[in-house]
């Protein structure tokens, strides 16, 4: 049965001492057995205010005790969880708000303000309850549930609402079933070869499908365990990993590359001979800080991808260091890859197109919106995923770019990830990004944004050189930006779309 509450179920029947989650914070654990429990309660304590099955409830919480268990908790009552992305403005908070019909916001005292300015612009009423995410139990110990009972829940039934990031337009809302939630557990622990013996370290947020499936989702499923700080932090990263015996990680390239820039693990006393691996997904990382990184740490990186859309994995290098292929986030695991071009048609091995994706994992559609729906999801389950790239003779997926966000200069197309590649191999470079800009010449021309390194002095005209040795006179950036910062989603996925907005604001000093 691939439904969050039979996983719960199971795991407190048959290890109910077994430890789920740590919240290192307020130095709380959290064992299968009381998941079970508590679930339990909580699922009843949403039915006893009237809650039924389907129903959304939302939570504005960072990471911690209690976001972990109203995530699982909403879901095992059979409920569907519907998390606020903390990173959102207000207008796209109102929106989530009231497009979502949550009933219920659970939230922190830091969030107040900003979620009672939101759901004051929502024209219907919604329940907001200010709780302690440190506490042990947010419900009373002498609450009766006698005589409330919870639904049966369905494979097919409900389970997540979560918003894309909305980098163009309003958010797009994905609902994600219960089978849904569980095959990106069984992909995850199926591509890492996890055993109820690991325990992995969550760094992305539980408002994000990484934090959700990959590091959430995925430690239930293969009856292992996970370490659940509030936030990811470069100062206690591997304090937590040492302390708590993590053996796997998961993270973005961003914090790949804060991890390389802040660390040296040489003259700590730290012990990290247990971490098996680290995983990196939500955008592609460029080879040369992959080998930075591995060589600077000795811990093997296993890139892979995934989408909000398909419940977090897709892609994965394999688990064998020999037989991963740098710059690729891996062939399928558990679900199916092709590419196709624009008439639909498969394409041969080594052709660029777009990037198509079938299985469990893949949504059941977008909340509200059947027909965007239509547009993504095939008849036979096929999703269109609107990434370009190309499979080699051994199925590892290229990414070369997003189909909306190619540069078409002078009638060529040019994939911004290529530009990004050259810039992350100047030593100065922290982050970039390259976009398309209007010019009366070509259609188009190419901008590239940067950040440096802590205490990098680099000019445009130097990054200029290097792009013109690395990439020739056609694809070199017309303008380089120094910037003091990229602007970044929840998972430190960098939003490309909003450059020329964010520097044309800074030019007019707004």
């Amino acid at each position: 049965m691939r439904t969050i509450s039979y996983f719960i179920d199971e795991r407190g029947k048959k290890a109910p001492d077994k430890i789920y989650a740590i919240a290192p914070e307020p130095g709380l654990s959290l064992s299968y057995g009381q998941l079970q429990e508590d679930s339990i309660r909580f699922g009843k304590y949403l039915a006893k205010m009237g809650l039924k099955k389907g129903d959304k409830v939302s939570f504005m919480l960072a990471n911690g005790y209690q976001a972990a268990k109203i995530f699982l908790g909403t879901m095992y009552g059979g409920f569907v969880a519907a998390p606020l992305n903390l990173m959102s403005q207000p207008s796209q908070l109102a929106y989530v708000l009231e497009h979502s019909d949550a009933r219920i916001v659970f939230y922190s005292e830091d969030h107040k303000e900003r979620l009672m300015d939101a759901a004051a612009k929502v024209p219907r009423d919604i329940k907001l309850i200010e709780i302690d995410n440190d506490a042990e139990s947010i419900i009373p110990e002498d609450e009766d549930f006698s005589g409330i009972s919870l639904p049966e829940i369905a494979e097919e039934d409900d389970a997540l609402l979560l918003y894309t990031s909305g980098t163009t337009g309003v958010p797009k809302g994905v609902i994600l079933s219960n089978k849904n939630m569980v095959a990106g557990g069984e992909y995850t622990t199926l591509a890492h070869e996890l055993t109820p013996e690991d325990r992995a370290l969550c760094s992305l947020p539980l408002y994000h499908i990484n934090g959700e499936v990959v590091t959430a989702v995925t430690p239930l499923v293969s009856g292992s365990s996970v370490v659940i700080p509030r936030k990811f932090s470069t100062g206690n990263f591997w304090e937590l990993i040492s302390e708590y015996r993590c053996t796997w990680f998961s993270v973005v390239p961003t914090m790949i590359s804060y991890l390389c820039s802040a660390t040296d693990l040489k003259e700590k006393d730290f012990n990290v001979d247990q971490v098996r691996f680290g995983r990196s997904a939500s955008s592609a990382l460029p080879p040369s800080l992959h080998h930075t990184f591995e060589e600077k740490f000795g811990i093997s990186i296993v890139e892979t991808m995934g989408l909000t859309e398909t419940a977090a994995p897709v892609f994965s290098n394999p688990m064998d260091p020999k037989l991963r292929k740098y710059g690729s986030p891996g062939p399928a695991v558990g679900n199916t890859a092709k590419i196709i071009n624009e008439k639909g048609d498969e394409l041969p091995r080594g052709e660029q197109g777009e990037i198509m994706i079938k299985g469990d994992n893949v949504m059941k559609e977008y909340y509200k919106a059947p027909d965007i729906t239509a547009k993504t999801i095939e008849p036979d389950g096929w999703l269109h995923t609107g990434d370009l790239g190309y499979m080699d003779e051994d199925g590892f997926v290229f990414v070369t770019g997003r189909i909306k966000e190619l540069i078409i200069k002078g009638g060529e197309n040019i994939a911004p990830k290529e530009i990004d590649e050259a810039l992350y191999q100047h030593p100065a470079i922290l982050d970039a990004a390259a976009v398309g800009i209007p010019d009366d010449t070509y259609g188009e021309e190419i901008l590239a944004c940067v950040t440096l390194q802590p205490g990098s002095n680099v000019t445009e005209q130097e990054l200029l050189d290097h792009c013109l040795e690395l990439l020739g006179k056609f694809k070199t950036p017309k303008t380089i930006k120094l910037m003091d910062e990229l602007p970044k989603g929840p998972s430190g996925k960098i939003q490309r779309l909003k450059l020329p907005d964010l520097i044309q604001k800074l030019e007019e000093g707004q």
